[in-house]
């Protein structure tokens, strides 16, 4: 099969590999949509230890498919069945699995290869991270369970009340996907992003209202005029850069919820105003992946239509033009590159 595969920082092959066959508790999806991620750009500038501890390793991790192969004591699936499969699996039996934080999960089993014509999933992420997928939902906007599971565990972690306001920073696709949920929550939407083509796109959509944050030179400022002066209920980092976790937590409201979404590089630190935090009581917390139960449910919200994400598909590639669909991202000419093997 035909596939692309990581080999280290700036290192993307087109290569031909052996079709996978599944072994015991395996099975082997042909892989029908993949979907471009910002963590992939990430990974392919720099690396990532956790996610891709062994190299070299198929690319991508946001797929949906169908199952093409079963092996030896897999009963609940079948071939010919669609699926959404997680790119991670919990162990379950860690003391944080046990205590519903699974994404937390003390041994997470991460998984690879949407950038390829086909994969082999291990038999726990087909025990506890394999969702099956009605005829009605294209396997396109299936592919969008993974990001969409991490933004509901966002949203979940600022315990978003209906009528509160919240201000995202960032207008890539996961801070689109943060705004969605947020809306379908009945709350007020504000995007903070940067002029440009992309930040034109996102207001077409209509997800909320829409912050330029170039606009003038203090951007909390200009927040705080548009809430009447109280700040947000909740912000959102969706950048991962710390002058921006600063901004998220300068404009959060009295009594408010920052949530740090956006993973900042390894060793960053970022001033805290601990007089805020204390006496205005500021809940401060980290947002990381996803649950079984997430990914379960934003197949859910997919199929009833509660949420289409279907906008923020802007490009459609095949396999072999995967660097390319990463470069555009990464030079922001594109929110999300459809890639169909």
């Amino acid at each position: 099969m035909r596939a692309v595969v990581f080999h280290g920082p700036g290192d993307l092959r087109y290569e031909d590999l052996p079709w996978p066959t599944p072994g015991p508790g395996e099975i082997v999806v042909k892989i029908d949509a993949a979907l471009t991620c910002g963590t992939d750009v990430k990974t392919l500038r720099r690396g990532h230890p956790v996610m891709i501890p062994r190299l070299p390793t198929v690319f991508g991790h946001e797929l949906a498919g169908t199952v093409s192969a079963v092996g030896a004591g897999v009963s609940d699936l079948r071939e010919g069945d669609r699926v959404v499969a997680a790119n991670s699996a919990p162990c379950g039996a860690c003391a944080l699995c046990l205590g519903g934080r699974a994404n937390l999960c003390e041994d997470l089993l991460f998984v690879n290869g949407a950038y390829g014509e086909a994969i082999a999933l291990p038999p726990r992420l087909v025990r506890r991270n394999v969702v099956p997928l009605g005829r009605a939902l294209s396997a396109a906007r299936a592919a969008f369970a993974e990001p969409l599971a991490c933004a509901l565990g966002a949203i979940e972690r600022a315990r978003l009340e209906r009528g509160q306001t919240v201000v995202v920073f960032g207008h890539g696709p996961l801070g689109c996907l943060l705004g969605m949920v947020a809306a379908s929550r009945k709350a007020r939407v504000i995007l903070v992003g940067k002029r440009g083509w992309r930040f034109e796109r996102v207001r077409a959509l209509a997800i909320g209202e829409c912050v330029d944050a170039t606009a003038s030179a203090d951007v909390v400022a200009d927040l705080r005029a548009v809430t009447a002066g109280r700040g947000a209920d909740v912000t959102v980092d969706a950048t991962g850069l710390p002058e921006v976790w600063q901004q998220a937590m300068a404009a959060a409201t009295r009594g408010g919820t920052v949530v740090f979404f956006g993973g900042c590089a390894p060793g960053t630190t970022v001033p805290l105003d601990t007089r805020r935090v204390h006496y205005e009581e500021l809940t401060l917390v980290g947002a990381f992946h996803h649950t079984p139960d997430l990914i379960r449910r934003g197949v859910e919200l997919l199929e009833s239509d509660a949420l289409n994400p279907d906008g923020l598909l802007t490009h459609r590639m095949g396999l072999e033009r995967v660097r390319e669909a990463l470069e555009l991202m990464s030079r922001g000419e594109a929110l999300k590159v459809l890639i169909e093997p």
